[in-house]
């Protein structure tokens, strides 16, 4: 009887720690698909910042990125002041600067922003019309009103709680102000992230919808490789 007690007894310690582990797990996992470094971000950094600068200056980005063409499609900025969310190597922000836009250069890397900051003194002579800011995980740290444009391009698929976010970034926006998105379509691509962290422009439109912007001018033919979403 006592024999059978024990047995009893260490089934039902076992019984109970299973359980406490798999609640454990449970929580975790849940946190971790909360977590501001979610898959995209813990893919991309599994290079190293150099590894990425170089990724990102390549002639190969030249050749599916097509600055020229995408800054025709801009139009005129001359004048304007335009936040460049995930600006990482300054690629497309050096561009915008040399059009005639005041820009900010924002990122949450400070690799990213010192990089900046070099070629900006060194290249630029430190020209006053651009300015390097940090920018948290969850927020595009702008005013209320503060730019003419908001440019994101390669980036939306490392931001979570979108919505909160890009409300925060039409709030941004000036009156007529509005959101340029460039990112790779969900397919299987020569280049860009796996197709698991892609986001399709159908679900980026209805993100969008939900943090309040209505207007939209989709692109699916200037780039090879990516799609261009103007909200407003």
């Amino acid at each position: 009887m006592k024999k059978l007690l024990t047995i009893l007894t260490i089934a039902a310690l076992v019984a109970c720690k299973n359980e406490h582990t798999h609640e454990h797990n449970e929580h975790h996992e849940e946190h971790a698909n909360h977590d501001g470094h979610n898959n995209a971000n813990e893919h991309m950094h599994e290079s190293t910042t150099k590894e990425l600068i170089d990724r990102f200056e390549s002639p190969e980005r030249d050749a599916y990125q097509q600055p020229t063409k995408v800054l025709e499609y801009l139009g005129n900025v001359k004048g304007l002041n335009i936040l460049d969310i995930g600006a990482g190597s300054g690629y497309f922000s050096f561009r915008l600067l040399t059009a005639g836009a005041n820009v900010i250069a924002g990122d949450v890397n400070d690799e990213f922003l010192a990089y900046i900051k070099n070629k900006k003194e060194t290249e630029f002579n430190n020209n006053p019309n651009l300015e390097l800011r940090k920018l948290p995980f969850d927020s595009p740290n702008l005013k209320p009103q503060e730019v003419d444009k908001v440019l994101i391009v390669n980036t939306y698929h490392h931001i979570e709680n979108r919505e909160a976010y890009f409300a925060q970034v039409l709030k941004g926006l000036k009156p007529g102000g509005e959101l340029v998105l460039i990112d790779f379509f969900k397919k299987e691509l020569p280049v860009g992230p796996p197709v698991d962290h892609k986001i399709d422009e159908q679900q980026v439109q209805e993100e969008l919808k939900k943090a309040g912007f209505t207007q939209f001018e989709v692109n699916t033919d200037l780039l090879e490789y990516q799609y261009i979403i103007r909200a407003q």
